[in-house]
C-alpha cells in the first residue's frame, strides 16, 4: 500500500471519528468487563515492560505482571532477550516473588530455583534439575518441564511482551508510530527519574487525564500567561497522537519545545522554562532553562517570536553537544507530524521530545475497576557513561516529590471515577476535535472485547 494511500485512509479515519459520541461505563466500572480484559485484552496486546538497558548483562532479569500473570524477562544472551511465563511447572509456585511494596523484582544470575522444592531452570528456560526425577519414570519429558515462553521484541528501547503466540510482529503493530518517531531515536534515551502509585481509578481514567490538551487551560492555568496550549488529536490506527497548534511559521512549536506566548517571547519562555522545571520536572532539560534564562540578554528586545524559538533550541543543541549530548535532527515538518505524544494502545504513552520524554503507563490493580497502578517515567538524552542511577520509586498521590502539575492531573482522574457512578451521568462525551484519542481507544478497545462501542450523540 502507498504512502498516499495510507494517509489518505488515516485522514478519512480521524474525519470519521468527528461526530460526536458518547462512551459507555461499564468499561470504566464494570467487574465484569475487568475480568474479561484479561483473556480479551491483556492476553492478546503488546505491552511496554521495561527498558533494554536495564537488563542489560547476560543473566540479568526483571519481572511484570498482568492481572493473574507474571512474566519473567531475561537477557539470555549479549543480543537475545526472552520472556517466560514466571511461574515452576511443577506445582505452580513462581519462580520469583517480587519484594513487598515494589512494582517489580530485578536481579542477576545464571540460574532460577523454584522455592518450593528446588526445581531449577537456566537462562534458556530449560529444567536442568529434578530431586529425585526418577519417581517420575521418565514421564518429565523437556516439553512438560521446560519455562513457557512468550513473544518479546523490542522497539525505541523499550521492551514489549505478547502473550498471544499468534500476534502481530510488534513493528507491524506499532505501526504508524514507530515510523513517525524514528526519527526522534527513542532508544537514546534515558531514565531522570521515575515514580509509581496504585490509584483509586480504573487504568482508562488514568491514560485519558494526558492523551488532550483539552484540559490544558482549565486543569492547568498558570500556563494561560505563558500562551495557548490548546491543540489537536488524529486517529492513527489503533493507536493515536496528539499536538499543539502552531502559528504559520512555528511549525516546530507544535512539538515538546515550545516558546513562551505573551508580548516578549524571550521573557516568556524563561518563565515558563522556570515554572516547568520547578513544578513539574518533566519537559524540559536544565540546559534548555538555563539558555531560556539568557534570551533576554543575549537577544534584542522585539525579537520576532520565530527568531527566539530558533535561537533557543540552536543554542541549547550547541551547548548539549559541547558536553556529548547530541541532539537527533529531526525536520520542523516531521516534528508538527508526530505532535507531543502518542497513545500506544492500549495503555502506553510517549511524551517524544527531542532531547527529553514525558511517558506515562497504566494497567489494571487485580479486578477493581476502581484501581490501578499508574507510572510516569522522564526520559533525556545524557553524554555517554553519565546517565544517573535510577529505580522506580513508589510515591503516594500526596508526596511532595510530585510537585505541583501533576497533583492537578491527580485530582481529576480520582473524581472522574467516582463521578461516573453518579445516577444522574450517562457517559463521558469528549470533544470531537480534541479528544479524539479518548475516543479511538475505546474504538479499539471494543474490536477486542466485543462490547462498549462509542455511540453516536443524539
Amino acid at each position: 500500500m502507498s504512502e498516499t494511500v495510507e494517509n489518505v485512509r488515516a485522514t478519512a479515519a480521524a474525519e470519521a471519528l468527528s461526530e460526536p459520541l458518547t462512551i459507555p461505563v461499564a468499561a470504566y466500572l464494570s467487574e465484569e468487563y475487568a475480568r474479561a480484559e484479561r483473556d480479551k485484552l491483556w492476553r492478546k496486546v503488546w505491552q511496554q515492560v521495561g527498558r533494554v538497558e536495564e537488563i542489560p548483562a547476560v543473566g540479568d532479569f526483571l519481572t511484570y505482571e498482568i492481572l493473574d500473570d507474571s512474566l519473567l524477562i531475561v537477557r539470555t544472551a549479549p543480543d537475545r532477550i526472552r520472556a517466560y511465563y514466571n511461574v515452576c511447572s511443577h506445582r505452580g509456585r513462581r519462580l520469583v516473588d517480587t519484594p513487598s511494596g515494589a512494582r517489580d523484582a530485578r536481579g542477576r544470575g545464571r540460574r532460577f530455583v523454584c522455592g518450593f522444592h528446588g526445581w531449577q531452570y537456566d537462562l534458556e528456560g530449560h529444567c536442568t534439575h529434578v530431586p529425585e526425577r526418577a519417581d517420575w519414570q521418565g514421564c518429565l519429558t523437556d516439553e512438560r518441564t521446560g519455562l513457557k515462553q512468550v513473544q518479546v521484541d523490542t522497539w525505541g528501547g523499550w521492551i514489549f511482551i505478547n502473550m498471544d503466540p499468534e500476534c502481530e510482529p510488534l513493528r507491524d503493530y506499532l505501526e504508524p508510530a514507530a515510523t513517525l518517531l524514528a526519527p526522534f531515536q527513542l532508544e537514546r534515551f534515558r531514565y531522570r527519574w521515575r515514580r509509581w502509585l496504585v490509584f483509586d481509578c480504573n487504568w482508562k481514567v488514568a491514560l485519558e487525564a494526558f492523551n488532550e490538551t483539552y484540559h490544558v487551560p482549565y486543569t492547568h492555568p498558570e500556563f494561560i500567561p505563558f500562551g495557548s496550549f490548546l491543540g489537536w488529536s488524529r486517529v492513527q490506527g489503533r493507536h493515536s497522537n496528539i499536538g499543539f497548534e502552531a502559528p504559520k511559521g512555528l511549525e516546530e512549536n507544535q512539538g515538546k519545545l515550545r516558546i513562551g506566548g505573551g508580548v516578549d517571547a524571550r521573557v516568556s519562555t524563561a518563565e515558563m522554562q522556570n515554572f516547568i522545571w520547578e513544578n513539574a520536572n518533566t519537559n524540559t532539560t536544565e540546559t534548555l532553562v538555563e539558555v531560556a534564562n539568557r534570551l533576554v540578554t543575549e537577544l534584542p528586545e522585539g525579537t520576532p517570536p520565530d527568531q527566539v524559538a530558533k535561537y533557543w533550541l540552536e543554542t541549547a543543541r550547541r551547548e548539549d553537544a559541547e558536553r556529548g549530548v547530541i541532539w537527533p535532527t529531526v525536520a520542523p515538518e516531521a516534528v508538527a507530524e508526530s505532535g507531543t505524544a502518542w497513545q500506544i494502545f492500549p495503555n502506553f504513552q510517549i511524551g517524544h521530545g527531542q532531547n527529553n520524554m514525558l511517558c506515562y503507563s497504566a494497567r489494571p490493580y487485580g479486578y477493581d475497576p476502581d484501581k490501578c497502578v499508574f507510572e510516569v517515567a522522564v526520559y533525556q538524552l545524557y553524554p555517554p557513561g553519565e546517565e544517573p542511577e535510577t529505580e522506580w520509586v513508589h510515591t503516594p498521590q500526596d508526596d511532595p516529590d510530585w510537585r505541583t502539575v501533576l497533583p492537578q492531573d491527580f485530582s481529576n482522574m480520582a473524581a472522574v471515577q467516582q463521578g461516573m457512578k453518579t445516577r444522574g451521568f450517562s457517559g463521558p462525551k469528549p470533544n470531537p476535535y480534541r479528544e479524539r484519542a479518548t475516543v479511538n481507544l475505546h474504538h479499539n478497545l471494543a474490536k477486542y472485547m466485543g462490547t462498549g462501542e462509542p455511540r453516536k450523540l443524539t
